[in-house]
């Protein structure tokens, strides 16, 4: 049977609850268990896929196709999970199950309440999980703030199943705010209250996980333990990090987090190893190339947040980490800005590529097009995603092939080149109306630069995106230098540059030129 770790928190948002979560997972893994991690989200959507990236931050899309919260980015990249729709629990997925359950006359007729047909609902899909995936523990992050009005089923739950499996086979674990106020002095009250607020509901937090600025002195912890009722053993803190969110493992691991987990779910005979983690940090704190950064530019749309390209961001990172030793700096650039300039080329100095992650509407559109000019122009490796693949095609067809209406139906309808519409826009293509998710395979062609880079013809991506290529422009645009170089199965092509075979590349994209520019860490590698 698989035990339970529920991960609550108070005070305020924004604490850092799913790295945290993330973080334990990482630690148990590395002592040998099989885990399977859970975000319980109290919003009234049946996913992510709808909610702006300002409020959730990116989507996260599943091999499956579920589109889902950004802490199941946090879960991929920190434990080797895989995830799918069962790992996302909200409320709106619950109340539609209830309500169909209802309709179809499954409560034989009685009267369907939060407690306990939603509760026993949460309750079901979060033991499935331990059973579906025979996993020795099973995470459960719930999301939202103790005390929010929207998070007490999830909380209902966390407490029934404390008091069923008992103290050895679920345990809680509550992330709080430790503040400094003005002087510099560390305020426990909001940890006691949130903690209070907790208890209020029935649930007792055999763990405490304190963010603040600094470690924790043996004053405050003994204080916080006798006032919130938790062993001072049992305290622990979340400290600002230095430089990268994977410094946690080592922190936690260093003040005998999951010592104290293991030893409270009966696991002793588990010892974790924090080996791989430090040997990534120690790469990160002394690349080979100290003094030359590997700058990347990122263009979005205005204002946009970190956690709006969060996956892009954190692939780029550990690619520059890992694959190259080097340091590494994301310049973010707001696309709107580029269309008030003529010359763009002072913005992008000192830039190694460029990169142009999805997004959607017209804003900000002649901004992002200018980059992609500028990139092909100057012989920059680009990146395109989604849009930023789109505006590669229209690019080129503006440019070389002087189509100067060449668009995409999202933006305009009646364009004689739409290069980009939806797959039932498009000749031959079956109606879907709907958007492409999920992972899916795809063919990469022989004698090119993307299978050496993939080292396999047929590779798996996860896909989100509703506007493809149109594939009747292919010949025009290949007779400009712009190659198809591999096909979604039942999808549209994935589009990338044809790269000089004697030319190093960064990440399949580039213009087929005869003196590409070179990259001192490629050539380094």
């Amino acid at each position: 049977m698989s035990k339970f770790i529920l991960v609550t928190s108070g005070v305020c948002s924004g604490l850092g609850k799913g790295v945290a979560t993330a973080t334990i997972g990482s630690l148990l893994e590395s002592g040998g268990l099989k885990i399977a991690m859970i975000k319980c989200d109290p919003y009234i959507n049946i996913d992510a896929g709808t909610i702006s990236p300002y409020q959730q931050g990116e989507v996260f899309v599943t091999e499956d196709g579920a589109e889902t919260d950004s802490d199941l980015g946090n879960y991929a990249r920190f434990t080797s999970v895989k995830l799918n729709t069962d790992n996302l629990i909200t409320i709106g997925k619950v109340y539609d199950c209830v309500i169909r359950n209802e309709r179809a006359g499954r409560y034989n007729g009685r009267t369907v309440q939060v407690i306990p047909h939603i509760t026993d609902e949460i309750k079901r899909r979060i033991m499935a999980m331990g059973a579906k995936t025979g996993a020795d523990v099973v995470i459960v992050e719930i999301g939202g703030t103790v005390g929010d009005i929207e998070s007490i089923p999830f909380l209902e739950v966390a407490r029934q199943l404390a008091r069923e499996l008992g103290k050895t086979n679920c345990l809680t674990i509550h992330l709080t705010l430790i503040p400094t106020i003005i002087g510099g002095e560390l305020k426990t009250k909001p940890t006691q209250q949130s903690v209070k607020k907790l208890q209020e509901t029935g649930i007792q937090p055999d763990i405490l996980l304190c963010r603040c600025d600094r470690m924790l002195d043996e004053n405050n912890r003994q204080k916080i333990a006798m006032f919130c009722n938790v062993g001072k053993g049992s305290v622990f803190t979340s400290t600002d990090i230095d430089k990268s969110v994977y410094e946690l493992p080592i922190l936690f691991h260093e003040q005998g987090i999951d010592a104290k987990i293991l030893e409270k779910l009966k696991l002793n005979e588990i010892k974790t190893n924090v080996i791989g983690w430090k040997s990534f940090i120690q790469k990160l704190n002394s690349p080979i190339s100290r003094g030359r950064k590997l700058a990347i530019a990122m263009v979005g749309k205005k204002d946009y947040l970190d956690d709006c390209f969060k996956s892009v961001r954190e692939s780029l990172f550990h690619a520059a980490v890992t694959g190259f030793n080097a340091e590494f700096e994301i310049k973010k650039i707001d696309a709107e800005s580029l269309e008030e300039t003529n010359d763009i080329s002072p913005i992008f100095a000192g830039i190694d590529a460029i990169v142009i992650p999805g997004n959607y509407g017209q804003r900000g559109f002649l901004g992002l097009l200018q980059t992609v000019k500028y990139a092909r122009e100057n012989k920059i490796p680009f990146l395109g995603i989604d849009l930023g693949m789109q505006l590669m095609a229209i690019e080129t067809a503006r440019s070389l092939l002087q189509w100067k209406d060449a668009d995409s139906t999202e933006f305009i309808q009646n364009s004689a080149h739409a290069l980009i519409s939806l797959p039932e826009e498009q000749t031959g293509q079956l109606s879907s109306g709907i958007m492409k998710l999920g992972a899916s395979n795809v063919k990469i062609k022989e004698d090119s630069k993307l299978k050496e880079i993939y080292g396999a013809q047929i590779v798996s991506e996860r896909h989100r995106s509703k506007y493809t290529f149109d594939k009747k422009y292919a010949t025009a645009l290949e007779e400009k230098g712009l190659f198809t170089m591999g096909n979604w199965r039942s999808i549209s092509p994935r589009i990338s540059f044809k790269p000089v075979k004697t030319a190093p590349d960064f990440y399949g994209v580039h213009w087929r030129s005869p003196q590409p520019k070179k990259m001192n860490l490629m050539e380094e590698k």
